[in-house]
């Protein structure tokens, strides 16, 4: 009995090694994506609906890169976002993210992502960014991470920007009055 009992102790002992190095590997990237199925929606209205939220309703400014192609049904432009992390005293420092939207539609419905997230370090230098996964690598190596947490602080915030400007993008797309279903089954 005490045999089988170590047995299991040693085997919970592994099992939560794993974890923990599962846990210290590099971060996911920070992105949300979504394929929105739209039956009987035209290309060129959901383009349309994309470009007018891009143009009118896309509060993550300045913008910057914005390239739309109507014959393709695509969208791209370059969101601005904050994250603060904190210095070893627990003041907040901003930085400055940017972020891609990308959009795609097709006469089946459409494809969004917000993604590639580069952070700029130094706003004295707005033109030299770095990718957030290299930010967040940086924040890690630091001695005062495991006070701050600013690795994993960092993550939650550019996760949080990237879905809200996700839900803010879907909200509107399922506002738009059309004749047909988006993203839902029909009812007969």
């Amino acid at each position: 009995m005490k045999n089988l009992l170590l047995s299991f102790l040693f085997c919970g002992l592994l099992l939560a090694s794993f974890v923990t190095r599962a846990q210290s590997e590099t971060p996911a990237p920070v992105e949300y994506s979504e394929r929105v199925p739209a039956d009987g929606a035209g290309k060129s209205a959901l383009y349309r609906s994309a470009l007018n939220w891009t143009e009118t309703h896309f509060a993550y400014g300045p913008k910057s890169n914005q390239k739309t192609d109507a014959t393709t049904g695509t969208v791209r432009l370059t969101g601005t976002g904050k994250v603060k992390p904190v210095d070893t005293k627990g003041r907040e420092k901003e930085i400055t993210v940017l972020f891609d939207f990308n959009f795609r539609a097709n006469d089946n419905g459409y494809e969004y992502s917000v993604g590639s997230f580069r952070v700029i370090a130094d706003p004295e230098q707005p033109s030299q960014t770095e990718p957030l996964d290299t930010y967040l690598m940086a924040l890690r190596a630091e001695k005062s991470n495991e006070r701050t947490h600013n690795e994993r602080r960092v993550t939650a915030q550019a996760t949080s920007l990237a879905s809200e400007a996700a839900m803010s993008f879907r909200s509107y797309m399922n506002s738009q009055p059309t004749d047909v279903n988006v993203g839902l089954a029909g009812e007969n």
